[in-house]
């Protein structure tokens, strides 16, 4: 239940269209609701304007499914968001909880998905996402799908990296133009530094696993986007596009 559900439920009070009773009923559902393996927080988009997300790795194909059902029996314009899904829980969710748009989060065979429920209202604000390479690619689809969810319509700039530095200044244009840039890069992570330096825009970053044995899994990566020369680079943790894609709606909002 969101701002906007509120506000609307406290008019149906004043209007008499529905009973103080009726009112509180459904307000009693909050903060959180027991589904008994999950509690579900129907507060959190009135504190936050973000709405709770499931996240699918751990939780059974049923389980996911019954969240998402939770989230949607209370009102609202943000949208229900379930992340990492694997097939059967795409299935399973979407068939208790149709009119979910898929979007693919993985280059790979054995597939993961972001599923969206409730498109959020269309913002004005202008998000670019870039990837220093194509192996970054799954990392920036979950960004750039959440971002959509969030009603964002972000500009995709693949395969920028700096060991190819012309393809980011051929760029610059769209960058100087951005309300907000995510870059997504793996190996060394310099591509957050370089384009932190052209953009006036706020800049997350986001370090991947991609890379060869001393890019330790992404570590080299964060550690490179944290002690970035660039000044006030956001960075989130390594593979965490969804986070990405929440940062720059708590910025924009």
């Amino acid at each position: 239940m969101d701002v906007e559900a509120v506000t609307q439920l406290l008019e149906k009070v004043r209007t008499g269209a529905i009973s103080p009773d009726d009112a509180v009923s459904q307000l009693r559902r909050m903060p959180y609701s027991d589904l008994g393996f999950a509690r579900i927080d129907h507060h959190r988009p009135l504190r936050q304007r973000l709405a709770e997300a499931v996240f699918a790795p751990g939780k059974s194909p049923e389980q996911c499914a019954l969240i998402v059902a939770e989230l949607l029996s209370e009102p609202g314009e943000l949208p229900v968001l379930l992340t990492r899904a694997r097939p059967d829980q795409v299935h399973a969710a979407v068939t208790m909880n149709p009119n979910a748009t898929i979007s693919q989060c993985s280059t790979s065979d054995d597939s993961l998905q972001l599923v969206s429920w409730r498109q959020a209202p269309a913002k004005s604000a202008r998000v670019v996402v870039v990837t220093a390479g194509t192996a970054d690619l799954a990392v920036a689809l979950e960004c750039n799908a959440a971002l959509s969810a969030y009603g964002f319509k972000p500009d995709f700039l693949e395969d920028c990296g700096v060991a190819g530095v012309h393809r980011i200044l051929a760029e610059v244009p769209t960058l100087l133009d951005a309300d907000a840039v995510v870059v997504v890069a793996g190996m060394e992570g310099a591509l957050a530094s370089l384009v932190g330096g052209i953009t006036g825009a706020p800049v997350v970053a986001v370090p991947t696993s991609t890379g060869y044995g001393s890019s330790l899994e992404g570590v080299t990566a964060l550690l490179a986007m944290h002690a970035s020369c660039a000044a006030g680079i956001t960075v989130v943790g390594i593979d965490n596009g969804f986070g990405a894609a929440c940062a720059v709606a708590r910025i924009l909002q």
